[in-house]
């Protein structure tokens, strides 16, 4: 079996065992990412780490086009479609409901974002988007370091920046988007 950015390029130029390959062998470290996004997700949230993962391979599969480039390239892809399937799961749910109740996560777990106080997931996603318009790799280090449950220096591999900056840009976002949510 290759390494992660061996199997993206087989799976690339059309080697559909690659993709078995790369399932297998990224499948517990997606599980973990999965678990890292649904740990700030209310308790009784109905999706559980494997169905994310599930829904993230099912996305993965059409996009065998795609350029892959490397492995952090594939995991910064990942941690975004489970941003996403989290977000539209919370939208279905709020539509379902229609009585304006919202989805709830507590963002304490993300190194003290904003210390216990519950954020409306899609007044998250709201910011996070206009953050990402406005400062993308701000934006990415927040996907990666609150939804992926990366450290610093783990974000900043897959960035491809230095620490410094990376924590820079943590900071700066926290505050940006603590500023852009009391509004």
């Amino acid at each position: 079996m290759g390494t992660v950015t061996e199997l993206l390029v087989r799976w690339n130029d059309g080697d559909r065992e690659a993709l078995d390959e790369l399932t297998t062998l990224t499948y517990d470290e997606l599980r973990k990412l999965a678990r890292a996004h649904l740990r700030s997700e209310r308790p009784d949230h109905i999706l559980q780490p494997t169905a994310l993962v599930h829904a993230v391979y099912a996305q993965l599969i059409p996009m065998k086009e795609m350029s892959w480039q490397c492995r952090t390239q594939f995991y910064g892809m990942v941690t975004r479609m489970m941003r996403n399937i989290l977000v539209d799961h919370a939208r279905r749910r709020l539509a379902d409901k229609r009585s304006g109740n919202r989805s709830f996560i507590t963002l304490d777990k993300a190194d003290r974002f904003i210390q216990k106080q519950n954020i409306d997931l899609l007044e998250l996603n709201t910011a996070l988007e206009l953050l990402a318009a406005n400062y993308p790799e701000h934006s990415k280090v927040v996907e990666l370091r609150f939804f992926g449950g990366m450290t610093i220096e783990e974000t900043a591999e897959v960035v491809g920046l230095s620490h410094a900056t990376v924590e820079r840009h943590w900071n700066f976002a926290r505050a940006w988007l603590r500023k852009e949510m009391t509004r």
